[in-house]
């Protein structure tokens, strides 16, 4: 089970592609240019003419454009690649504190189920439609977890695992009967 979303991939890898596209449009733009301006070099054309100095300076920007946005895709890259990585290393961490948790508090496999479509989010109807169980059925598994876990409500309960999962050091944990 997922308990944070997994990052569009594939938005971003859209991105991706349309910056490589706007980069090699650009480049063949600056390309374009030089090479008008080195044939009117060729041809005997002066530098004053107004024509050229514009190609040339067209031809600077695009050439300093596609450096930029190559810099910028690589950089994006690289931050996708990092967060992608703390991403699943937080779904990681996340799991191994929650399946601490879960049995220092010694939850059975059903509550465990039930304790973790909590934490996703879900209500008691709800939870109950996906476990194939009544709503009472999962009232008294979350009043039984609740009881184990030492706190009072949902509220309490998610609260657990955040504060430990932004610590970064682990808290007291509260052991239930």
């Amino acid at each position: 089970m997922r308990v944070l979303p997994k990052p569009n991939n594939k938005a971003m890898r859209r991105k991706a592609v349309l910056l490589v596209a706007i980069i090699l449009l650009q480049a063949l733009c600056a390309v374009f240019f030089f090479g008008d301006v080195l044939s009117d070099l060729h041809d005997g054309d002066h530098l004053e003419d107004i024509h050229m100095v514009l190609e040339a300076l067209a031809a600077f920007v695009l050439v300093v454009g596609v450096t930029y946005l190559m810099l910028e895709l690589r950089d994006m890259l690289w931050r996708v690649d990092a967060m992608e990585t703390g991403l699943q290393a937080a779904r990681g961490e996340m799991a191994a504190v929650m399946d601490r948790f879960f049995t220092e508090w010694r939850l059975t496999a059903s509550e465990r189920e039930v304790a973790m479509l909590m934490l996703k989010g879900c209500d008691n109807d709800e939870i109950g439609r996906l476990r194939g169980t009544a709503a009472s059925t999962v009232r008294a598994q979350t009043a039984s977890i609740y009881g184990k876990a030492g706190v009072s409500g949902r509220g309490e309960l998610f609260s657990l695992f955040m504060d430990e999962l932004l610590a970064g050091e682990p808290l007291i944990v509260k052991a239930g009967a």
